[in-house]
């Protein structure tokens, strides 16, 4: 007995010893080894395991806990801040972690990259949207078309971005489509049916996701399926309706209308979303000079805006061919490309510029400049990741511009939560963004570094990144106020709409249906989802609360499938309750910090309200009426096409676990062309 006794008393003060002198092994808690550092770190233990399993309350109170037994304790600090952060609180988050952050030292591993943390969590706070700063782009990779002696692809002439980070260049000098990962990698390439492309030149995608490809020496237009195989011809040369000398650039309007530039016939060509044709227009007439020189085209918000390098003007039109007048942009040398953005701007090829212009009020920003004046720029887009991609046609490449204080502030990398409990096998989930929130998508295996206690984890496994998630989750936000209560008939309306659209996703479901009443519940959707949005009479009270609603949505998204969105259903309205627990700014915060898309469903005849809109705005969703013409099929499926910068990786370990009290660090490391970032933290292994 004294032995075993003796050997325990030698076992724990080892342990101590190890304790006190911050081991790589321990959590990094020092100042002696007394009771309350033994407390502070079994508190500390229970609050990383239940940060890892999306337990944010429940690990905020056991970090509480811990500073209360070793107060001022930089590690523990700053994984409070952390669950703070996660929880929405982000100005509570930085106090937190600028209080570690005197503790670590500037100078210190811990303190740079905890310094990097919050100058970025705290900068997108009160940054402008991307479209009113005066930030530039400038080159930070390309696409190169050849390697040493090998020719991949020649004379790039537009680029189309996909999803998942990747883009189609089209490739007028080798009669391919080629398609180009975020590395630069050629992943794929269509040369069209058995007698190939004949100098295809342009390329837009259809709403069905179908494609369409321009053919300048062939004279028509290639369908192909939204993979780029080829389906069909639409046109054929010559001079009548519905045919084409020389058709260069496309466009596709928000009613899903396909326009094609013909340029040797110096007109626009319109076709419906089935390939029939509508009308030709732009051709000179009493009020019109005819275009010189065609060449981009961009269409949405109800206009047609074509460009004409000859003349250097971009004019505009009405969907059935009517002149509007001149964009009186100014200062244009020699428009290419036209592009609308979803911000319903204009992003302009011009010579070597890349050029931004607001349709309204035709102010002209230059973005950047790719190369010399001797550049001609045929074709840009903006990539999912933020990228300006610009095909340099006599270059023979597409050049990758990002903006400048991107490249300054390298990658905003999170590691989101730690799985262990099939130790040694151990899975990390994390993010990838930039400094706007903005996910960062098509990374691989190749981009990424793992080490564990500083050495490179071993049997490391990539996982599916969350980019390739063809499904999504949602948790439906259902407003039972007195305004809604005679709206039980537009519920059940919606609740179908809504299975029909997931049922046609594949892969996805509804995880929760919360009725926001005066005390907002969990209601059994299955097996029908229509009785759980519909709900019963005595469900509705004038004091419903949004938050509180709001925020029991969220959290059953937390463990959900990459690509998550809350849905609200209701007025548009929030009212006089909708902020009483927790603010708007808090919300969503939440909900973007997550990864959770906020969507809005309106019935009845009201609006969405500014603080529905706000929601909507800041992370990434869209407010839609229920009968809108489109429906809101497209609303719930525009979930599974979000960009997501989810990652994971699985390894197994090599470390002590101390009988799963250890502190096993891991550190995971982000590249892509100029820009990097990194981010640190560790785990507990399961108790033995």
């Amino acid at each position: 007995m004294r032995k075993v006794f003796s050997f325990t008393l030698i076992f724990l003060s080892v342990s101590l010893f190890l304790f006190a002198q911050d081991a790589p092994i321990r959590p990094g808690i020092t100042g002696g080894a007394g009771t309350d550092a033994l407390n502070a770190a079994e508190e500390f233990r229970l609050g990383v395991h239940a940060y890892n399993r999306f337990a944010y309350n429940e690990a905020i109170l056991s970090f509480e806990r811990a500073l209360s037994f070793r107060p001022g304790e930089a590690i523990i600090l700053d994984w409070l801040g952390r669950a703070y952060y996660r929880s929405g609180f982000e100005e509570t988050a930085i106090r937190q972690w600028r209080a570690a952050l005197d503790i670590y030292g500037r100078n210190s591993g811990a303190g740079m990259l905890l310094a990097s943390r919050i100058e970025t969590v705290s900068n997108r706070r009160f940054l402008l949207p991307v479209a009113d700063d005066e930030v530039r782009y400038v080159e930070a990779g390309r696409y190169p078309g050849k390697y040493q002696d090998i020719v991949l692809y020649r004379q790039p002439s537009s680029v189309l971005p996909n999803s998942d980070g990747s883009a189609w260049v089209v490739a007028y000098g080798s009669n391919e489509i080629v398609k180009i990962d975020v590395n630069g990698i050629v992943r794929d390439r269509k040369r069209g049916p058995l007698n190939g492309f004949d100098r295809p030149y342009d390329l837009v995608r259809g709403l069905d996701g179908r494609l369409y490809i321009s053919e300048y020496r062939g004279s028509r237009v290639s369908i192909l399926d939204a993979d780029g195989n080829w389906l069909s011809y639409l046109g054929s040369r010559g001079l009548g309706k519905g045919q084409f000398v020389g058709p260069q650039n496309l466009a596709v309007d928000e009613d899903g209308y396909l326009y094609v530039v013909d340029y040797g016939n110096r007109r626009i060509s319109k076709f419906d979303p089935d390939g029939a044709f509508i009308l030709s227009f732009a051709q000179k007439s009493a009020v019109f000079p005819g275009m010189l020189s065609p060449t981009g085209i961009a269409a949405g918000n109800g206009k047609i805006y074509a460009a004409d390098n000859a003349a250097k003007a971009i004019y505009m039109f009405d969907p059935n061919g009517s002149y509007l007048g001149q964009l009186s942009a100014e200062g244009l040398k020699s428009p290419e490309s036209i592009r609308f953005l979803p911000d319903e701007r204009l992003l302009v090829a011009d010579a070597n510029r890349i050029l931004l212009i607001e349709p309204d009020s035709a102010i002209v920003r230059e973005l950047g400049l790719a190369g010399n004046e001797k550049v001609r720029v045929t074709g840009a887009n903006i990539d999912g990741n933020g990228n300006i991609l610009a095909a340099k046609f006599q270059n023979g490449e597409v050049a990758v511009m990002s903006r400048f204080d991107d490249l300054a502030s390298g990658f905003f990398v999170q590691i989101r939560n730690v799985y262990a409990e099939r130790f040694p096998v151990v899975t990390v989930f994390f993010t990838v963004e930039d400094r706007l929130r903005r996910p960062i998508t098509g990374l691989d295996v190749n981009n990424f570094l793992l080490t564990e206690g500083g050495m490179d984890a071993q049997e490391q496994i990539f996982l599916s990144p969350g980019y390739r998630s063809g499904g999504a989750d949602i948790s439906l936000l259902v407003e039972r106020s007195s305004v809604t209560a005679g709206m039980r008939g537009e519920f059940s309306a919606a609740s179908r709409d809504i299975r029909a659209a997931l049922q046609e996703m594949g892969n996805s479901k509804v995880v929760s249906v919360i009725s926001a009443g005066a005390q907002p519940r969990r209601e059994q959707h299955e097996p029908s989802l229509e009785n759980a949005v519909r709900g019963t009479d005595n469900s509705f009270s004038p004091r419903w609360r949004f938050d509180q609603g709001l925020r029991l949505c969220a959290t059953d998204l937390l463990s959900a499938a990459p690509k998550r969105s809350v849905v609200y259903i209701g007025s548009g309205e929030v009212g006089e309750l909708a902020f009483e627990q927790y603010s708007l700014s808090e919300l969503s915060s939440y909900l973007a910090n997550n990864g959770i898309v906020f969507n809005a469903v309106i019935i009845g005849s009201g609006q969405a309200s500014a603080s529905i809109e706000y929601l909507c705005t800041a992370t990434g969703g869209k407010a839609a009426h229920l009968y809108q013409p489109q429906g809101i099929g497209p609303l719930i499926k525009s979930v599974a096409d979000k960009p997501c910068g989810l990652y994971s990786f699985s390894f197994t370990s090599r470390l002590p676990t101390d009988f799963g009290r250890a502190w096993l660090p891991i550190e995971i490391e982000v590249y892509l062309m100029e820009r990097s970032g990194r981010d640190s933290t560790g785990y507990f292994p399961p108790l033995e």
